[in-house]
């Protein structure tokens, strides 16, 4: 018998909502509850001494102890100025996101009685460079192995291809989140699951609801009691009418209006919201929402596709009556609410899967092959003999009680796009300083891209190179149009011309995770540039994370 299949967990690290899975020994996807018996858990944390609550309790304190509560973090991720302070210290995005993970996790090993060390975690497509690598170390931190970071609306995918078995069809995935929303078009086929184009917006989502409903509740408030002073000055009124909004918003999903008690000092207030009125006050988020899907649209007719077969709604938020209802009008589809709280979390846990199935017929194709682990990865699968991987997926099935097509259909290919354009600042002939993308948005991935540049001036002594992050799909950009992610210094040999050439190369692998590398030809000098960034915690400060993080008991 062969060592058992490492199990890899998917997790929905989300804005207002997290959730963990894995998959069973049928090849069904199963959400984990945590220890207080619910599937999903509110992404709360509450500092409480060296304690570290998290979920519901840490939302329920949110009211008295505002500022030992941290919430939606996620929209920080990768956020230099985020930082949270309690008891003397101070904690980044990704060390509060370590607490939620943890929390998941340990709850996950006390229900099922195993140990959890590798997983995979989903973050919004539309995510950028440093919020992925913060994302990624929110699960270090924690102490996990973090397999690969994947775009939610993939990991929403693939859980509708394979639970759908799904022909050939092109979809689109409405993902409206607690904090984010992402819009991507997907090509499913029984063989693979490939990105078209991705947009979004990573600061929209329920929570934009939600405040847009405290205004409301805040002005009728002062409108019925005569008060002008604003009673969100108050950290626990406004704790209260945060909870009480989002408590309003998913009661008019089933009813047409809510009351609300609001008590102020002296003064109190029931104000009463009707689903007509809070269709209203939102109208102008929900067209956000219609307006990036038709950038998105616009992307994907680019590359050559006019049409799509039908719409999937995921996201907690998605489940608001006047989603679909838009949806519907403005493309005339029926839009489907596909499993909107767990199916990232079970795409995740089927990618895992995907992934130790992957690694334990790599390892059969080498022992059969006679070649090593390492050379097997770098083959492209189409030049494995057919018979090769049919006789190691046979072999594996019939030892690990897998059926066949449960092995074959964990070969499914996964293609995404980047959601970013990438690329370095130089100089044109006119004097003017432009960013020169190498990779443009929507690209597939992986991608290698290489392209010449030259010296600036005679005698130049080094060439800085500036790695910039934007969103726009064209060859040259100014300057101010983009971000600066990381940059580093090439030396130039001494009496060189202006003009010199110089190569630049960006990788940019499945993950959306960066490698740069530039070259000055004339005596083969090479940079290898790793993005290095106060955006996220690296060396020392990543070490420091993890003793700080381990210090702390989360419940």
């Amino acid at each position: 018998m062969s060592e058992p299949l490492t199990k890899i967990y998917g997790i929905d690290l989300g804005t207002t909502y997290s959730c963990i899975s894995y998959v069973d020994e049928h090849g069904k996807p199963v959400i984990v509850p945590n220890a207080e018996n619910e599937r999903i858990t509110p992404s709360v944390v509450f500092f409480d001494g060296d304690n570290v609550i998290v979920g519901n309790e840490a939302k329920a304190n949110a009211v008295l102890y505002s500022h030992q509560v941290a919430a939606f973090v996620k929209r920080a991720m990768g956020d230099p100025n985020y930082l949270f302070e309690y008891n003397g210290k101070t904690y980044k995005p990704e060390e509060i996101s370590s607490f939620i993970l943890r929390k998941l996790v340990k709850d996950a090993e006390q229900n099922t009685g195993e140990k959890i060390t590798d997983v995979v975690i989903t973050c919004p497509a539309y995510f950028g460079i440093n919020e992925r690598e913060a994302t990624k170390n929110a699960g270090d931190i924690a102490g996990l192995n973090v397999r690969q970071i994947i775009n939610e609306p993939t990991a929403a995918a693939i859980s509708y291809g394979m639970a759908e078995n799904a022909m050939k069809k092109v979809v689109l995935v409405y993902d409206l989140g607690g904090g984010t929303f992402d819009i991507t078009m997907i090509a499913i086929s029984p063989e693979s699951i490939e990105v078209i184009c991705t947009g979004g917006d990573h600061n929209l989502g329920g929570k934009d609801w939600d405040d847009t409903v405290i205004q409301y509740l805040v002005s009728q408030f002062q409108q019925e009691t005569g008060i002008n002073e604003d009673i969100l000055e108050d950290p626990d009124t406004c704790q209260t009418l945060q909870l009480a909004a989002e408590k309003t918003k998913k009661t008019l999903s089933s009813r047409d209006k809510v009351r609300t008690p609001i008590v102020f000092g002296a003064e109190k207030a029931g104000i009463e919201l009707t689903r007509e009125k809070f269709d209203e006050i939102t109208a102008s988020l929900l067209e956000r929402t219609v307006s990036l899907t038709h950038d998105m649209l616009t992307e994907a007719k680019k590359k050559g596709y006019e049409s799509f077969d039908k719409i999937l709604l995921v996201g907690g938020s998605s489940r608001m009556p006047q989603v679909p209802e838009r949806i519907k009008r403005e493309f005339s589809i029926e839009p489907k609410l596909f499993d909107p709280d767990e199916s990232v979390a079970k795409g995740a846990a089927l990618f895992g899967w995907k992934l130790s199935i992957n690694d334990e017929l790599i390892k059969r194709v080498a022992a059969m092959t006679g070649k090593t682990v390492q050379e097997v990865k770098e083959t492209p699968q189409e030049k494995i003999p057919e018979k090769v991987m049919e006789q190691a997926a046979k072999s594996f099935a019939d030892e690990s009680g897998l059926t066949l097509g449960a092995v074959k259909s964990s070969k499914i290919k996964v293609k995404n796009v980047c959601s970013k354009s990438f690329g370095v600042v130089a100089i044109d002939k006119s004097e003017t300083e432009w960013v020169f993308n190498l990779v443009f948005k929507n690209s597939t991935v992986p991608i290698y891209v290489t392209e010449g540049f030259g010296t600036h001036t005679a005698n130049q002594e080094n060439v800085n190179i500036r790695i910039m992050e934007n969103e726009v799909s064209e060859k040259k950009i100014l300057p101010e149009n983009a971000k600066e992610i990381g940059n580093g210094l090439l030396s130039i040999p001494p009496g060189l011309p202006a003009d010199s050439p110089l190569e630049v190369t960006f990788k940019l692998n499945e993950e959306g995770r960066l490698e740069v590398t530039a070259v000055e030809k004339t005596q083969n000098r090479k940079l290898d540039i790793t993005l290095q960034t106060n955006s996220i915690l690296q060396g020392e400060a990543l070490e420091e994370a993890k003793t700080k993080s381990q210090s702390l008991f989360v419940v």
